[in-house]
């Protein structure tokens, strides 16, 4: 969906556990270069093709990534988006998140107990093949390297002009991103949408709560338009009022 001049939320649906999800991951893009926001499952690397084209950014104008945080669903196709021979791409990332991104740690939510959970989930009528293969890169999620490290209030000259807000509760080096020529934040899995609701960070995926909460009390030093939430999509009305409703949620 084309939200304003350099700014396009993508829609990308992938089968999981059985069933399908669709995310919501943002491309940037100016004159000179594309930034990619999140790369979604492991295997979407054609999806991201086929966005891109639909958004008419030359594929090879995309030179960064931007990894909000260690999720599976955050990180899947970045190695297979470092592969590409067609890129040159820089993947940054917040300095709590290199190490799981990299491989170096397990993600933080991919504890036995979790994996386990996980397992027991998956519908009766799923393929033992592919039930073999979902546990498998959950036991063994991918990884890539961490080109540069961001840090919070950074200003990126991509796109337009880009601020880079840490705020963690959802995972420890989470980021949203500000993008100043839309007035549009990019919050990653700092709030969702559900049935055209603005909403806090889902519970269950959620290891901190409060201070998740506490998080987007950050936002109010921004003038917003709109929103993009990794999960549910766009948000369109009166956003800073709203964040500031959900930050007062008692946990």
């Amino acid at each position: 969906m084309h939200i304003a001049d350099g700014i396009e939320m993508l829609e990308i649906t992938a089968q999981v556990m059985g069933g399908s999800d669709t995310i919501y991951p943002t491309l940037l893009w100016d004159q000179n270069s594309a930034v990619l926001i999140d790369t979604g499952f492991p295997g979407l690397l054609p999806k991201f093709k086929e966005a891109l084209k639909e958004a008419n950014v030359p594929w090879e104008q995309l030179h960064t990534v931007i990894i909000t945080h260690q999720d599976l669903d955050h990180i899947g196709s970045l190695p297979t988006l470092l592969s590409d021979e067609n890129l040159d791409l820089t993947v940054l990332a917040h300095e709590i998140e290199k190490p799981y991104i990299e491989g170096e740690r397990m993600l933080l939510k991919h504890t036995p107990e979790a994996l386990a959970a996980a397992e027991a989930m998956i519908p009766p009528h799923v393929p033992e093949e592919w039930r073999r293969a979902f546990l498998s890169v959950l036991s063994n999620p991918p990884k890539g390297r961490v080109d540069q490290i961001l840090a919070d209030g950074e200003k990126l000259p991509l796109a337009g002009g880009i601020t880079i807000i840490h705020t963690p509760g959802h995972s420890p080096g989470h980021l949203s991103l500000y993008h100043h020529n839309s007035r549009t934040l990019i919050a990653a899995d700092a709030l969702t949408v559900q049935d055209g609701e603005l909403r806090g960070p889902t519970p269950s995926a959620t290891p901190d709560m409060k201070q998740a909460l506490s998080s987007l009390t950050k936002f109010s030093e921004y003038k917003i338009d709109r929103v993009i939430c990794y999960h549910g999509g766009l948000y369109r009305g009166d956003a800073n009022k709203r964040i500031a409703e959900i930050a007062e949620v008692k946990v």
